[in-house]
């Protein structure tokens, strides 16, 4: 695999100090002929009051990564910086982190208002001061009159906001959340990433978020990690990562591209490069393209209806192909089965770092 040193694991957009920082971390499971290595020396920096996605499929190392911050694992190599402390070693009570988990982990038996006073009857705050946080914090994720009900009572976002409103009332410098809305619907998992990123806005407290779900990650993050088998391929803004992938891996994995290898890429465009070009940016032609423009023609084998738009899938005679959005009322002459040009410009295609593509791009 290709390691991409300038926008794997740099600082670019880091928002004021280091709230935590990652040094050459390694995590191994097993021994001998059977030790896996799950983090191979993973490097990054995430900023004081950053929305931070680590973003990958499953068995990437992400959550690992979770779970050596918040301590629940202990690192085979490297350090971890909390603030500019080295607490690799120190146990999880002792690191100011909260966590929350994709099951809510509340406790059924109490109230709202008792589950989000746990942590600080834990640590021993008067009574009264207690109850004053607790309910400010339920005012902020919008459950200010749901403190009496019990858990049961609520519906899934509502518990989800309860258990959020726990990990923050005790104030933590950083909030870990593993996965946590996968178990929500479509809709209701729309509406939380909106609240979740209003709720961090609010509080200032650095949130670290672990999802596979890459709209999850676009949609609320100020900066993304991309893993994939261990470690990072590139860390950047939403926009970057979508529109500057730096490995075939990326292009694939963050959206659907059409993933070009070099052969191919000289044969259409002149450079022996791999490239990768988005499905948005090909178009069905009917006329001769501009200079400017890569044309390529092929056999239409599926179209794909997705509302407003329709993916239009064209092979191009030697075993591959390439896929189109195409506006749904612009298929006009359009046909399973039937000759077809796609052009697109040259400047819509980018050059990626031939990385593996298994989990990733469309070709």
């Amino acid at each position: 695999m290709t390691d991409s040193v300038d926008r794997s694991s740099g600082d670019d957009g880091i928002r004021g100090a280091a709230a935590i920082q990652l040094v050459g971390l390694r995590k191994t499971f097993g021994a001998g002929e059977h030790r896996v290595t799950a983090v191979d020396g993973v490097d990054l920096i995430i900023g004081q009051g950053e929305f931070f996605s680590l973003l990958g499929p499953s068995g990437s190392g992400k959550t690992t990564v979770l779970r050596m911050i918040a301590g629940f694992e202990s690192p085979t190599g490297g350090a971890i910086l909390l603030d500019g402390v080295d607490v690799t070693s120190a146990p999880a009570y002792d690191r100011d982190v909260n966590t929350v988990f994709q099951d809510y982990a509340l406790f059924p038996h109490m109230s709202v208002l008792h589950n989000v006073e746990y942590g600080l009857r834990v640590k021993r705050v008067g009574r009264a001061e207690r109850r004053r946080r607790a309910e400010e914090m339920l005012e902020k994720v919008r459950l200010g009159d749901f403190g009496h009900r019990k858990p049961h009572q609520l519906s899934g976002g509502q518990r989800q906001r309860v258990a959020l409103a726990r990990a923050l009332v005790n104030h933590p410098k950083v909030l870990l959340l593993d996965e946590p809305l996968g178990a929500l619907d479509l809709k209701l998992r729309e509406e939380m990433q909106v609240e979740l990123k209003a709720i961090q806005r609010d509080v200032g407290i650095t949130f670290v978020f672990v999802t596979h779900d890459q709209g999850e990650a676009l949609s609320m993050s100020n900066r993304i990690a991309v893993f994939n088998h261990g470690r990072i391929e590139q860390v950047g803004t939403p926009r970057d990562i979508y529109d500057n992938p730096a490995t075939s891996f990326v292009a694939g994995f963050v959206g659907t591209s059409n993933i070009l290898p070099a052969d191919l890429s000289a044969r259409l465009m002149g450079v022996p490069e791999v490239h990768s070009v988005r499905p948005e940016r090909i178009r069905i032609v009917h006329e001769a393209t501009a200079d400017t423009e890569v044309a390529v023609d092929g056999t239409v084998s599926d179209v794909q209806y997705l509302g407003a738009d329709c993916r239009v899938r064209v092979d191009l005679g030697d075993g591959r192909h390439l896929l189109a959005n195409v506006p749904s009322d612009g298929l006009v002459g359009v046909a399973i089965g039937g000759p077809v040009r796609l052009a697109w410009s040259r400047y819509a295609a980018f050059t990626v770092a031939d990385t593996d593509t298994s989990e990733g791009g469309d070709q």
